[in-house]
């Protein structure tokens, strides 16, 4: 480890508290423009991780800065709490025209994907005066008390959770959680909820809302059947539930839709952004109807400020005026086809998935009993920091390379990065890297 990169680092670990870390391998960012960042001994990276898929228009975004230059000329700061501002209502109108529906929409601001699913889950009682919440194992929907409780990711797992919230499987078909053919994991995971959990420990009549990402991130990158979604949106109207969609990872363009629950054609009661939404700046969002985010209370003195707004209206115009939506869906596809490509020279490869610029690459141990290949995962993601590429691993065992770059980057930027990614996978088959090496960088 380079001297300057070596003293940061056990400053770190004195001085910075581990319960707000997760760390692959020793970065010690310095600067960061376009698709690269540098460390601080002026080593650069190709970032394939965005930041765990906040920077979607790229780090250092020209019209951001001029933007965001131009506000803070104005003040530093400019609440929504006990004032308001123009910023602020010209994002809300924004995510409204964005966001699908025809019903009277308004808009919460909070600082983060865990606050606003924290607002969804406190106001959902009191706007509906049904008690109970349905998720689904796997999700990752926040680490604040009601955000924490909906999501049933393994890393919550201490979390004893709340007795509100009724979680059932997702339909993964690579893993099917019933055993059945992958092209059946969505129907019976749909019956489950509705034949079984609804028939017994949940009734329908108390269930405020349905809350799910129509790309599951954290619990392994995984798409489910096109057909998952549509039965679900059916199940929410038949029994007059809120159907509550998570985009705050896979929203804002990723996927090569405004929102990945577009490519399902279905009509969100709520839409819930974060992350990629401030563009690197603290900034979430909570679109749904005004009986919902007018009930109850939910504030932070900082939420809905001047600068993290400024920060939101330029990342939708960069999406919009750069065509990033389209290029996340070409560029994307280009991704997918060439992590294919890996999958056929790596025995390690299990499963790739994915949909535009938002991609997982499972690892197993054999492709047969698909034993998760963890340790394995680890070391890839550390070998490939080491040769100069940026990747995390994600998933319920710790062992899905998830694969988000920033959306402007370039198939050439693609192909750099798929030839580390393969050197990596090379190396770890083949011994090169220790468990030592890896063992302070536990990850998740």
């Amino acid at each position: 480890m380079p001297a300057k990169v070596a003293s940061i680092f056990e400053k770190d670990k004195r001085l910075i508290a581990d319960a707000t870390k997760i760390r692959f391998f020793p970065l010690v960012v310095d600067r960061a423009d376009g698709t690269r960042i540098t460390d601080v001994e002026g080593k650069q990276y190709l970032d394939f991780t965005s930041a765990w898929a906040l920077a979607n228009t790229g780090y250092s975004n020209s019209r951001m800065r001029a933007a965001l230059i131009e506000q803070l000329n104005k003040s530093t700061f400019t609440g929504l709490v006990s004032g308001l501002h123009e910023p602020a209502v010209e994002l809300a109108q924004r995510l409204i025209d964005l966001t699908p529906g025809d019903f009277e929409k308004k808009v919460w601001f909070g600082l983060s994907g865990s606050d606003a699913n924290e607002t969804v889950g406190r106001l959902l009682p009191a706007a509906t005066g049904k008690r109970r919440i349905v998720s689904f194992i796997g999700g990752y929907h926040g680490t604040t008390g009601t955000s924490l409780n909906m999501s049933a990711h393994i890393a919550m797992t201490s979390d004893i959770g709340g007795g509100n919230i009724v979680k059932v499987p997702y339909p993964h078909p690579y893993r099917p959680p019933f055993g059945e053919a992958p092209i059946e994991c969505a129907e019976k995971a749909i019956r489950f909820l509705s034949d079984y959990i609804f028939k017994t420990i949940c009734p329908p009549d108390d269930v405020a809302a349905i809350i799910v990402e129509a790309v599951q991130s954290d619990g392994g990158d995984i798409v489910p059947p096109p057909d998952f979604l549509p039965m679900l949106e059916a199940l929410c109207r038949k029994h007059n539930i809120y159907l509550v969609l998570d985009e705050v990872k896979v929203g804002m363009g990723r996927t090569g839709e405004m929102f990945a629950f577009q490519h399902a054609d279905v009509v969100p009661d709520v839409v819930v952004l974060g992350k990629s939404l401030g563009g690197g700046l603290p900034l979430s969002a909570v679109v749904g109807p005004r009986k919902l985010v007018d009930s109850g209370f939910s504030l932070f003195t900082a939420t809905g400020n001047a600068l993290c707004c400024t920060a939101g209206l330029a990342t939708i115009n960069t999406i919009e005026q750069d065509h990033l939506i389209g290029k996340a869906r070409t560029v994307g596809d280009y991704l997918h086809t060439k992590l294919q490509t890996l999958r056929t020279d790596h025995r390690l490869i299990g499963d790739v998935r994915g949909l535009g610029m938002f991609q997982g690459v499972e690892l197993v141990k054999d492709h047969t009993s698909k034993e998760p290949a963890a340790i394995e995962a680890a070391k890839v993601v550390y070998r490939a920091f080491e040769l100069g590429l940026l990747v995390f691993y994600v998933g319920m065992f710790s062992n899905v390379l998830e694969i988000t770059p920033p959306l402007i980057m370039t198939e050439a930027e693609v192909d750099e990065g798929i030839d580390i990614l393969d050197q990596a996978l090379h190396d770890v088959a083949a011994g090169r890297v220790s468990d030592e090496l890896i063992a302070p960088f536990a990850g998740w």
